[in-house]
């Protein structure tokens, strides 16, 4: 599952503003906000998974919860 923390620091990590990367995947601002926990209600869960699809598409790799905790990083070029 991905978390707002984890969308928050891979569009950190790419240097994207939410516009750009929202446009990337297909969805509105404030779905991205959503996403991101910044405002309510919670993003939808296709909504959620097309910004990480979208923002892996910049080299973002997402890390699962694993006992050490979710994160993010930027995968080697």
């Amino acid at each position: 599952m991905t978390t707002p923390a984890q969308l928050r620091a891979a569009r950190s990590l790419v240097g994207k503003s939410q516009s750009a990367v929202a446009s990337k995947a297909g969805v509105s601002v404030s779905t991205l906000k959503r996403a991101e926990g910044t405002i309510q209600p919670p993003a939808s869960a296709d909504a959620t998974q097309s910004l990480r699809a979208a923002l892996e598409g910049m080299g973002v790799i997402f890390i699962d919860e694993n006992g050490g905790g979710a994160g993010v990083r930027l995968a080697k070029e």
